[in-house]
């Protein structure tokens, strides 16, 4: 009857000390700089842009194949 209790305890232990170390490094995350913050903004900013053309691409093609 204990002998299976060992390797339960062994992997609740393991899963324990895994998320005790990820929520540890989580809040040690340093906060975005400016320099961060200005280059996600710049690389959000082209998304609509390339939906655009990749529609227009696509509408294109579909026409082509008919």
């Amino acid at each position: 009857m204990v002998s299976f209790l060992i390797p339960l305890a062994t992997a609740v232990l393991i899963i324990a000390t895994s998320t005790t170390v990820l929520i540890r490094r989580d809040r040690r995350r340093m906060e975005a700089g400016a320099e961060t913050l200005h280059i996600e903004s710049a690389a959000t900013r082209g998304l609509p842009d390339t939906r655009r053309r990749v529609h227009a691409y696509q509408q294109r093609f579909l026409r082509e194949r008919d």
